[in-house]
């Protein structure tokens, strides 16, 4: 079974989600991008009150791939408390100099999950380069929402391969990216260490809409089998 990631942007969706007994609850600001980050001070206001009754995450923004950069946005964002930090692996940029530079604050015992975008057609090899550097976790994610969804861009197979190659790493694995509630039984099989979601939580599909407690209901029921 695959647990369940609920992206929320505020500690009124957060409570909500919680109440639906989300897996994981992540901080993002989905009106900013792909990984649009939520101000620093919701995301303390979130962790101060809902730890340590769930898992926190939350991601640190659409930042380039510049080691100074990133770390400092990473290591404030750990600070808050949240139990991940995500950090986007956007095209262009040092990629390695940057894991280098983050391989230091997962020394400090803090938990980094990278997000690889389908879209962008990432080399899979960076996984286990992830993995040295201390990386908790990898999932793969979509950049541009309009081009389709994580299962439009990707045949399973080719998803397969990623959460096999993340699990040989011993890598929590996640997958996202505009998912359906009829993704689901498609992707279950894969035994990814969670499946991510914010629009089809929303109402009318809307990542940028509020969320719909029916619509939460029914996509954590269907991944924990109540649902046929």
């Amino acid at each position: 079974m695959s647990w369940m990631l609920a992206s929320v942007n505020s500690l009124e969706e957060a409570r909500l989600v919680h109440g639906a007994g989300v897996d994981i609850i992540d901080l993002k600001q989905p009106a900013e991008g792909a990984l649009g980050a939520l101000d620093l001070e919701t995301v303390a206001e979130i962790v101060a009150a809902l730890k340590p009754s769930t898992k926190i995450s939350a991601t640190v923004g659409d930042l380039p791939m510049q080691p100074n950069l990133l770390g400092k946005a990473v290591s404030t964002m750990a600070a808050t408390g949240v139990d991940y930090v995500k950090i986007g692996f956007f095209p262009g940029g040092d990629w390695l100099g940057s894991i280098r530079g983050l391989a230091e604050i997962t020394r400090q015992g803090h938990a980094l999950i990278a997000v690889l975008f389908a879209d962008t057609r990432p080399d899979f090899a960076i996984v286990e380069t992830l993995a040295s550097a201390g990386f908790r976790g990898v999932m793969l994610d979509t950049m541009d929402k309009r081009r389709g969804s994580l299962t439009e861009l990707m045949a399973v197979d080719e998803l397969q391969r990623f959460v096999r190659a993340a699990k040989a790493c011993s890598l929590l694995t996640g997958l996202a990216g505009s998912l359906k509630a009829g993704d689901i039984a498609e992707l279950l099989p894969l035994n990814a260490d969670y499946l991510g979601f914010r629009g089809a939580l929303c109402r009318e599909s809307n990542r940028n809409a509020a969320l719909d407690e029916g619509q939460v209901l029914k996509i954590k029921e269907l991944l924990t089998g109540c649902v046929a």
